[in-house]
């Protein structure tokens, strides 16, 4: 493949720490070269979305390429989120994989549904991340042409 693959902006909402923590190892041990921010919950998640708040420096928070989400996160939970992004206009076009240790097929359902672009169980071991952040490197910038998100 000929296609110069460009680094790209990855947003993580996961309320574990520990998560977040062996997602940025795993995408270093990938080598993908890719950017990582994470927020906490659904409402950050929003919050950097729309650059609000502590977020509102768009060169310090840039619009996201792909959004790494988890379900089950406090204050607001993913599925709300995914529904809020997906009913706003000007974020709907930004990729959403769905990152979860839900195996339940009625939340992989709903994810779909909400406009989710893929629903993946979390891996149970580091190299099982390093594996996935690779595939999703791969993925996300080699293969997926990707909308340019450079608004202000």
């Amino acid at each position: 493949m000929n296609k110069i693959s460009r680094p790209i902006t990855i947003l993580m909402a996961d309320d574990d720490e520990d998560d977040r923590l062996l997602a940025r190892d795993a995408l270093t041990e990938s080598r993908v070269l890719n950017t990582l921010h994470c927020v906490e919950d659904g409402q950050a998640l929003l919050q950097y979305l729309r650059g609000q708040g502590k977020y509102s420096d768009k060169s310090a928070y840039p619009t996201p390429s792909l959004i790494l989400l988890d379900l089950n996160m406090p204050i607001m939970d993913g599925r709300e989120a995914l529904r809020e992004i997906k009913a706003d206009p000007s974020l709907r076009s930004i990729p959403v994989v769905i990152l979860t240790t839900s195996k339940e097929e009625e939340d992989m359902l709903r994810g779909y549904d909400l406009g989710a672009a893929s629903y993946i169980t979390k891996p149970v071991n580091f190299e099982g991340l390093v594996e996935l952040m690779k595939a999703l490197g791969r993925y996300w910038v080699e293969f997926v042409e990707l909308p340019s998100h450079d608004r202000a």
